[in-house]
């Protein structure tokens, strides 16, 4: 049985280099770092002081005020992504049916503000247990998607991912099958994220997983640079609308491109370290492919996993290279966590985005702030360091790996009438 060809019709991005799109995808070309001092809480007692904030973000400017206090940051963003997806992607403008259109929505965390903030209102109200009467609704990872769906009126598949940094990817490879198997004609998926809090920052400080470059925030995310030392926090949302071939060609909607293959794996090694030789991620893009029925020699570009941490970028660059072989050397290969951090669960959302455009407008986005070469790396590869380049992008895979060994690859290719 042939399954059915699944195309993206919409996309949406809020993240820490652009509020928009337009605004991250140019962001991304012209390799600006997202990374500055904390402005959301008093950061100067932690060991990390700067993060990759998204700016400017005025929640009362897309809703009104019993709506901004009944959701908590991510949600918020998921609301805003969600809407400039489907708006792009005009799936309004035609008569649709709304029990074959669902909602995939990823996230790591979900409310974690929320939480901290009404356990911290608990104990400085002496144990006395006044509660917000949102607060559950507005912690729970998956009120994003139920959130989207309410607007919308979208009543077919609907929940949330939760794998780590892996939950965004895992919502896309959910939203192709479901639409796959005739469950759905048009999926909303994608991730949000929004843990610049204390507890977040906190939580990762004591697990030496950031970065303490607090005297260079804007270099500090800098994967595959010798003197790299952990990933910089990042917060955002990116959306994508996933739709079966034929609705969308029915409706006369604008095609990015096409889901080429997904694959998924486990590292069962350690909660939080990679597999020293990189075997889940060799795995995970040797599953992407086969899912696809596609060569190594068809991807032009990878957008890694990238998070600028001694261990990772080594063992990701040594699975790149057993499953493309010498075609690793003709690949692009970068990791835009270099400038927008690491969003967590929401990470595969805006890099699933980056690789898309890249596809589309057959441009590579950087990996900056490299100037140390790892003599552990082979530089041989192309990592495309610190400027963009234009060549011809066919296919492109995107990797992403989360907390407890969840792995998740994608590919998306051109679309051809």
């Amino acid at each position: 049985m042939s399954r059915r060809h699944v195309v993206v019709t919409g996309i949406g991005a809020l993240t820490p280099i652009g509020n928009s799109l337009k605004e991250y995808w140019n962001g991304l070309t012209n390799g600006v770092s997202g990374a500055a001092p904390i402005s959301l809480f008093d950061a100067s007692l932690f060991k990390t002081q700067f993060a990759c904030e998204v700016k400017n973000f005025d929640p009362s400017a897309y809703f009104d005020r019993k709506e901004v206090r009944k959701m908590d940051r991510f949600a918020q963003f998921a609301m805003v992504v969600s809407d400039e997806a489907i708006n792009d992607s005009k799936l309004k403008d035609f008569e649709f049916n709304p029990d074959r259109i669902g909602v995939i929505f990823g996230s790591g965390i979900g409310g974690i503000t929320t939480f901290q903030e009404e356990v911290r209102n608990y104990v400085n109200g002496n144990g006395v247990p006044r509660y917000n009467p949102f607060f559950i609704p507005k912690m729970i990872a998956d009120i994003a998607a139920g959130n989207i769906s309410i607007k919308h009126g979208f009543r077919g598949p609907n929940f949330c991912t939760v794998s780590a940094c892996a939950s965004a990817t895992h919502a896309i490879i959910d939203s192709v099958n479901y639409i796959q198997l005739g469950k759905a004609d048009v999926i909303i998926t994608g991730g949000a994220e929004a843990s610049v809090c204390e507890s977040g920052l906190g939580g990762f400080n004591a697990m030496h997983a950031l970065s303490t470059r607090n005297d260079e925030p804007e270099t500090a995310s800098r994967p595959f640079d010798s003197t790299r030392d952990g990933f910089v926090l990042g917060e955002g949302a990116g959306c994508l609308v996933l739709e079966d071939l034929e609705h969308a060609l029915k409706r006369g909607a604008t095609i990015y491109g096409e889901f080429a293959g997904g694959g998924l794996s486990a590292d069962a090694h350690h909660l939080t370290a990679p597999h020293p030789e990189g075997l889940g991620a060799f795995n995970v893009m040797k599953n992407a492919l086969e899912d696809g029925g596609l060569s190594a020699e068809d991807i032009d570009y990878v957008n890694v996993h990238g998070t600028s941490t001694p261990l990772g970028d080594i063992a990701e660059s040594i699975a790149i290279k057993r499953v493309f072989g010498d075609h690793a050397y003709n690949l692009n290969i970068s990791s835009t966590k270099s400038m927008t951090g690491h969003l967590l669960g929401a990470a595969g959302a805006i890099e699933a985005i980056a690789s898309l455009m890249a596809v589309k407008e057959d441009i590579v986005p950087p990996t900056i702030n490299h100037k140390n070469p790892d003599p552990e790396i082979d530089e041989k590869l192309n990592f495309t360091f610190n400027k963009a380049q234009k060549r011809e992008v066919r296919a492109a895979l995107s990797n992403t790996f989360g907390f407890g060994g969840h792995n998740a690859s994608i590919i998306f290719k051109k679309y051809s009438a």
